[in-house]
C-alpha cells in the first residue's frame, strides 16, 4: 500500500507542477518516524497550497486515503502531511534549502523523480 500511496502522492504533486520530487525510503532506519518521506518544491506559497489540495484529492479519490494531520497551512512555506506510513513535505525553495530534509536522513535510500516539463 505504501508504494501505491507514494505513486498517487507523486501524481498529485505533478498535477500542480511541483518540482524536485524526492522519495526517501526510511524503512531500514529503526528510529525513523515513518516508512517514507516524499519531498517536493512549490514555487510560491500559493503553489504549495495547490499542491497540498491536489495530493489530498488524489489520495482520497484513488485510494480512499486521507492525511491524519496537515501542519503549516497558515503560511504555506513548509507544509507537512501525515499519511501514517508516508510523510509528505512541500516547501518553497528557501525553506527547502534551509531545512535540507533529504540530507538529515542521510542513511535513507533516496530516489529522485524527474520533473515534468
Amino acid at each position: 500500500m505504501t508504494k501505491d500511496l507514494i505513486d498517487i502522492i507523486i501524481d498529485g504533486i505533478q498535477e500542480k507542477k511541483g518540482r524536485e520530487i524526492v522519495v526517501a525510503d526510511l524503512t531500514g532506519i529503526t528510529t525513523a518516524p515513518t516508512d517514507a518521506f516524499v519531498i517536493c518544491t512549490g514555487g510560491s506559497p500559493s503553489q504549495v497550497d495547490s499542491i497540498v489540495d491536489s495530493i489530498e484529492n488524489f489520495a482520497r479519490t484513488h485510494l480512499g486515503e486521507r492525511p491524519s494531520a496537515i501542519a503549516g497551512r497558515a503560511n504555506n512555506t513548509w507544509v507537512a502531511m501525515d499519511f501514517g506510513s508516508v510523510m509528505v513535505h512541500i516547501f518553497v525553495p528557501d525553506e527547502r534549502a534551509f531545512y535540507d530534509l533529504e540530507h538529515l536522513w542521510e542513511d535513507a535510500a533516496i530516489t529522485q523523480i524527474p520533473d515534468l516539463d
